[in-house]
């Protein structure tokens, strides 16, 4: 694709992902923040078995593991928690919190490791440093003064560890609330809800050793190359002895089409690299319950015609009978479906669809892998549902080589659901809690993250608990977010470094500093383990090594338990005993959920265990007993083609990213350096509007308030001529948030719609200069 090249901080890149950029990447983030330290040894302690876990993605480690097991942006990762640069009292006293709001978020994290635990002074509109027996006390005598339990939000980032996970959620609901909203709910919510009516789990299904025997792979909707680059090797290994792998992705992504492995001599060496896609396809951005439905359709009528010339079946028969439900209503809405509206609503010829189809009827044993390309709609879950139907439709779940893959974001999200971070309990799992800790936990459900905020917008809720993240600023609509967190009576931050949901200040703020994955943790019995899971339910042990910042730093599960000591007052749960020895913890883990049986002796050997996973095993733990094709009306859920000259616009992350965390602003695959005020658009679809790349432009999202126009817009950005889909387009988070109104979610698992806004392009009135 020809574009010019004289936009500022807009290029070409012509490389592979990985190779010799990732590795000077990786120097220049260890140099600007660890500088020339001993420290920068840990690094091959990094997702070793006798290391710490890396507080980036969670791709499972190999059973194998080599020297070098963490990625670029793994390495970003630890560099930025093991920073030397510190956020000290000193700071906090010479800059206002007014004056802090100025600064970027960028600047804002790279001030560096919080080191005192701080309270919000309004007076004289500072943060000041505070003892910690002075905050705790402070902050169960303000969470007491509450009107009732359900007026606290209690927050999780996946960071937390399953034992920090553990005892938060057992201190809220000794409290009295199920109130849980956590980031869970921003990416892989509609997973967690959509994948146990289909196939009785709400996780992935696979295991890595999977991935050595599968002879297809298909990529729906993730850029591994920048989000969970371990992924990358997997992809190659499998490229390279012959596997199909299948992209579906509205942008070209430089990571799923090759690689050079900076673990491989001979590659570095000799300019080379591996080809990852054998093929690649781009639907328009919301197109994905199109491009599945177009590929059942397809491999229907495959069926059906190997049924009349007596070929073998397309369609594995003997399985869907044996082991399904709801085929023959899935069947019915497949032949109503018409050609036309598919094509239509994917954005893709009726010729690529079944090329697609093609692809996977030729495999023996295939894996869907997707990220929040698939989910982040308003049709997440039955999106989610819809790739389980087409992976049902040939007996590839539950046996070797073939599942469901989603893949995870923080390294212990998924851990965190599994201990109890939910708003949504069982009623198995709040029994066995009330049976080990003497409690009466309430039964009544929470709050996700959506529901949270609108609570605290209608006054509602009068606390906020956030042990870690940067919640507002990951939510959509920041400018309601950002008024709901100044309501509050209270917000409490457990965090690592200071963002920007920090200067949203309560009533009373408090700041805790906490210990990173990377530092020991000191225990009264002794140095401590953590344990994760990754995206596989590999559950294994992370030990950090380095010195703690500040001597002032206390862990999560020391945080958790001061504050509810502080809160609960009473002594049916010794908080100082578990905290002692966390090996305590995981001792009651196992105690309310028995798959965790023996946790401390499994944890204990390298890799850790896998927890079960009916699905893998064809037992289904639905409530039919059966794995359930399910059904999708329709074909999208915001059509474009009903706003005339609309596109539909998807938040994506930068390479130099994770998160809300930005570690630069370089976006070196996309070609963007310096700058992250850009829009990626189809070079068509700027010309149709008369427009053309290097552009300033206003993003207009269709106002949902007619007669408004406007409402939502986020100016003077830079249009960049990209390989996306045409009907595309695709800007940076979390500075498009803005474009994403917070009543705009999947209805069925609350997830925000962060991928399938409706869009205008204007022109900027502003600026006319790049």
């Amino acid at each position: 694709m020809d574009k010019p090249k004289d936009v500022p901080g807009v290029g070409r890149y012509g490389g592979p992902a990985g190779g010799w950029g990732a590795l000077q990447a990786v120097a220049r983030a260890v140099r600007g923040q660890m500088g020339v330290s001993h420290n920068t040894i840990m690094l091959m302690r990094v997702n070793q078995p006798d290391g710490f876990d890396c507080p980036g993605c969670a791709w499972p480690d190999p059973r194998a593991a080599s020297s070098f097991e963490f990625c670029e942006n793994g390495a970003k990762a630890v560099a930025w928690e093991a920073t030397s640069h510190r956020t000290t009292p000193a700071f906090f006293a010479a800059n206002t919190v007014t004056e802090l709001w100025r600064r970027s978020d960028y600047d804002l994290e790279n001030e560096g490791r919080l080191t005192h635990p701080m309270v919000y002074d309004p007076q004289t509109d500072r943060y000041m440093p505070i003892e910690w027996d002075a905050a705790m006390a402070r902050i169960g005598q303000a969470l007491r003064a509450l009107p009732g339990a359900d007026a606290a939000e209690f927050y999780t980032s996946g960071r937390a560890s399953n034992e920090a996970a553990f005892l938060y959620q057992l201190f809220a609901r000794a409290f009295g609330t199920n109130n849980f909203p956590d980031c869970s709910n921003m990416c892989h919510e509609a997973t967690s809800v959509g994948l146990p009516e289909s196939i009785g789990v709400g996780k992935g299904t696979v295991t890595l050793e999977d991935f050595e025997h599968c002879d297809a792979i298909f990529c729906f909707g993730h850029n591994p190359g920048t989000n969970h680059p371990r992924m990358l090797s997997t992809l190659r290994a499998a490229a390279r002895r012959g596997a199909q792998i299948v992209v579906v992705n509205p942008l070209r992504e430089r990571g799923l089409e090759r690689f050079t492995s900076p673990q491989h001599a001979a590659e570095m060496s000799l300019g080379m690299s591996t080809p990852i896609a054998t093929l690649y396809v781009q639907p328009r951005v919301g197109g994905d319950a199109a491009v599945l439905k177009g590929m059942m359709k397809a491999l229907l009528e495959m069926d059906r015609d190997a049924a009349a010339t007596l070929l073998p079946a397309v369609i594995d028969h003997d399985f869907i009978a044996s082991h399904t439900l709801g085929y023959d209503g899935l069947v019915d809405d497949l032949d109503a479906t018409v050609w036309d509206d598919i094509e239509a609503a994917a954005g893709l010829p009726q010729a690529t669809l079944a090329a697609l189809a093609r692809a996977y009827a030729s495999s023996r044993a295939a894996i869907f892998c997707y990220g929040m390309g698939i989910t982040q709609h308003r049709q997440g879950t039955a999106n989610v549902q819809q790739l389980c139907n087409l992976l049902l439709m040939r007996g590839n779940i539950g046996r070797q080589g073939a599942g469901i893959c989603p893949l995870r974001g923080h390294s212990n999200v998924q851990g965190d659901r599994t201990v109890g971070i939910t708003e949504i309990p069982s009623a198995s799992f709040l029994q066995r809690l009330d049976d080990v800790f003497g409690i009466q936990a309430p039964r009544k459900h929470g709050h996700n993250a959506v529901e949270s905020m609108l609570a605290m917008l209608a006054g509602e809720s009068r606390a906020l608990i956030c042990l870690g993240g940067n919640l507002p600023v990951a939510m959509p609509d920041p400018e309601k977010c950002f008024a709901a967190m100044r309501k509050l009576d209270l917000a409490v931050h457990v965090a690592t470094k200071l963002n920007r949901s920090h200067l949203l200040t309560a009533r009373e703020t408090f700041l805790l500093p906490c210990l990173g994955r990377t530092e020991l943790d000191v225990q009264a019995s002794g140095p401590q383990s953590i344990t994760v899971e990754d995206s596989m339910s590999m559950v294994h042990a992370s030990r950090g090594t380095l010195p703690p910042a500040s001597p002032m730093l206390r862990s999560e599960p020391w945080i958790v338990a001061a504050m509810a000591k502080a809160t609960l007052r009473d002594d049916r749960i010794d908080w100082d005993g578990l905290v002692a020895d966390y090996g305590r913890i995981r001792d009651a883990i196992a105690a309310v959920l028995p798959d965790f049986h023996d946790y401390n002796a499994r944890v204990s050997v390298p890799l850790g265990f896998r927890l079960p996973n009916a699905a893998s095993q064809r037992e289904w733990h639905t409530g039919t007993g059966r794995a359930n094709f399910i059904t999708m009306a329709g074909l999208d859920e915001s059509p474009t083609r009903n706003h005339t000259g609309a596109l539909m616009l998807a938040t994506i992350r930068s390479h130099d990213q994770y998160n809300t965390t930005l570690y630069g602003y370089d976006d070196r695959y996309r070609g963007i350096t310096g700058r992250r005020d850009v829009v990626f658009v189809n070079p068509d679809d700027l010309a149709d509007r008369g427009l053309s790349h290097g552009d300033r432009i206003d993003i207009e999202a269709v106002s949902d308030t007619v007669g408004v126009p406007g409402a939502r817009t986020l100016r003077n950005v830079t249009a960049v001529a990209h390989d996306i889909a045409r009907g595309s387009v695709a800007a940076y988070y979390p500075e498009s948030n803005l474009l994403v109104a917070l009543e705009h979610y999947d209805p069925r698992s609350g997830t925000p719609s962060y991928k399938s806004v409706p869009v205008f392009l204007r022109r900027c009135q502003t600026s006319t200069l790049p």
